[in-house]
């Protein structure tokens, strides 16, 4: 059987310009000079397909229960 892709969320900083909003709460993943902030980016497949990208806030992701499993490096 072909190696089927499953959802997973990894960390990653906010780049400059980045304009995703969060699936959780709604709010603007926004990047900030000085805090360097961190978010949740989820590859969603669906069928083994891959369908859509997620993004939440490092802080939303664990409130929404982790939807697409621990997060990755």
């Amino acid at each position: 059987m072909a190696n089927q892709q499953r959802s997973r969320a990894v960390l990653r900083s906010v780049e400059p310009g980045n304009s995703a909003m969060c699936a959780h709460c709604g709010a603007p993943v926004k990047f900030v000079a000085r805090a360097q902030k961190k978010q949740v980016i989820a590859n969603v497949y669906v069928k083994g397909s891959w369908d859509r990208v997620e993004h939440f806030h490092d802080e939303c992701y664990p409130e929404a229960g982790e939807p697409y499993g621990p997060v990755g490096e």
